[in-house]
C-alpha cells in the first residue's frame, strides 16, 4: 500500500511539474504546448489515467495562457480548435503508449524516440482531421512546418527529460516505469 501510494504521490507530483514545464513553454513559444513530449514521457513513465491527466491539464494551462495572456480571439471557430487540440493532446498519449507497445524490451533511448515519433504522427492525424471542418489543411501538411515543429519538440523532449533527471538528482522521487498492467490503470 505504502509502495502504491508513494507511486501515486510521485504520480502526481510529475504531473504537476510537466504541465508548469509546459505551460512555461507555452510562454516561451507563443502557442506550441509541447504535447508530444509530454505524450512520450507520459507514456513511458505513467499509467494511462496519470497520463491523461496530464495531457489535459498541459492543455487547459495552454487555453489559460493562449486565451488570459497572448488574446486568443474569442470565437466560436477558436473554441472548437480548443477542443481539437484536447483531442490531439490524448492522442498523443495513445500514439505513444501504442509505439511503445511494439517496441517490448528495447532500449530506453529507442523506447524513448518510438513513443515521440508516435505521440508527434497522432498528434498530428488529430490535428489534420481536426483541419479538414476547420480549415488550415494547408499548414496541417506543410512539410517545412512539419519539420520545424518535430525538431523543436524533439528538442523540449530532451530538455524535459534533462529536466527530469536534475530534479530527481535533488531529491525528487523519480518516476518507475510500471509494469504493462500497471500502466493500463
Amino acid at each position: 500500500m505504502t509502495d502504491t501510494l508513494s507511486t501515486a504521490r510521485a504520480s502526481t507530483l510529475w504531473i504537476v511539474l510537466l504541465t508548469a514545464a509546459s505551460t512555461g513553454g507555452t510562454l516561451i513559444f507563443a502557442c506550441a504546448t509541447p504535447f508530444a513530449p509530454l505524450a512520450a514521457l507520459a507514456a513511458l513513465h505513467m499509467r494511462r489515467r496519470d497520463g491523461i491527466v496530464l495531457m489535459l491539464l498541459a492543455w487547459a494551462a495552454s487555453q489559460a495562457v493562449g486565451f488570459g495572456l497572448l488574446a486568443y480571439p474569442h470565437d466560436a471557430r477558436t473554441v472548437a480548435w480548443g477542443a481539437g487540440l484536447a483531442a490531439a493532446a490524448v492522442g498523443s498519449l495513445f500514439g505513444a503508449r501504442a509505439g511503445l507497445a511494439r517496441l517490448g524490451t528495447a532500449a530506453f533511448p529507442v523506447r524513448l524516440l518510438g513513443a515521440y515519433v508516435a505521440a508527434f504522427v497522432a498528434f498530428k492525424l488529430v490535428i489534420l482531421m481536426w483541419s479538414v471542418p476547420l480549415g488550415g489543411v494547408a499548414a496541417a501538411l506543410s512539410p517545412d512546418i512539419m519539420l520545424r515543429q518535430f525538431v523543436r519538440n524533439g528538442a523540449i523532449l530532451l530538455g524535459l527529460l534533462a529536466l527530469y533527471h536534475a530534479l530527481v538528482r535533488i531529491g525528487v522521487p523519480a518516476l518507475a516505469a510500471a509494469p504493462r498492467a500497471a500502466r493500463a490503470a
